[in-house]
């Protein structure tokens, strides 16, 4: 009888604490289980808009300019274009940092308004500006602060730096090292501030369709956060406890059948 107490507890252990294939796999279109994919062939494929991100108030912007003009006479070429170059970390620091009506603001030409456009927006519109002051200028600019803080069951929690303008959500949890086994990836919550505004989302990342959503690409300063699957607290307390329940068990009925 005894024996099999210990068989029936073992097997709801296993059960209880298993992840399957279609809480595990990233991206399913209904194909977890099939076995007959085909190789090496276009089984879908999705059209999505072209993205970038927008200048945000309190970003931080690398601003370099190149021109064929003197050094002497090149006052627009400030400490953060050749900080970036030098020292990416150290740009967010001495970057141009965007003021809450979304402008930067230069000697001479004045304050500049790039809250809401593109990077390239933003490169063609300084080249315009500075072509009344330098000779053949190009102007390159990045955002220096674009980091999203990933937090939960991922592989390695903290923020993420991004040098692609265009970095997906599943991107990003790649960078963190990855979803762990026992993280819910049908509830991931996305924390996102534009502007004066804070929403909340939920995203499945087991879902193919997630492509489609408007949350899909990152923007700077989001937060993820992946939840735990309800299998975490089973496997990380309750099963070690129901062993060392059953073992104490088992040496009762033990010592109980010696002194018997």
């Amino acid at each position: 009888m005894l024996k099999y107490f210990f068989y029936l507890v073992s097997a709801s252990v296993i059960l209880s604490s298993c992840v399957p294939n279609r809480k595990y796999v990233y991206m399913q279109k209904d194909d977890v289980k099939k076995t007959d994919v085909v190789i090496d062939s276009a089984v879908r494929e999705y059209r999505v808009d072209l993205y970038d991100i927008r200048i945000q108030p309190q970003d931080v912007l690398s601003i370099r300019f190149e021109s064929l003009s003197p050094e002497e006479f090149d006052f627009l070429n400030r400490t953060s274009g050749s900080v970036a170059s030098a020292n990416p970390a150290a740009a967010v620091m001495f970057g141009e940092v965007v003021s809450p009506q979304g402008e930067v603001n230069y000697p001479v030409i004045g304050k500049v308004h790039v809250g809401g456009l593109t990077v390239f927006e933003v490169q063609d519109q300084l080249r315009e500006l500075a072509k009344q002051f330098l000779e053949s200028p190009k102007v390159v600019v990045r955002v220096v602060n674009f980091r999203v803080t990933v937090l939960g069951e991922v592989k390695r929690e903290g923020q993420v730096a991004l040098t692609n303008n265009r970095a997906s959500i599943v991107e990003v949890i790649g960078l963190a090292g990855g979803l762990g086994e026992l993280a819910d990836r049908s509830k991931i919550k996305l924390i996102r501030q534009e502007s004066d505004k804070i929403t909340v989302q939920y995203l499945n990342v087991l879902d193919e369709n997630l492509v489609h959503s408007p949350y899909y690409f990152a923007k700077q300063n989001d937060i993820i956060i992946v939840p735990p699957l309800r299998q975490r607290a089973f496997r990380n307390y309750f099963g070690p406890n129901l062993a060392l329940f059953v073992s104490g068990i088992s040496v009762l009925l033990l010592t109980f059948n010696l002194i018997k």
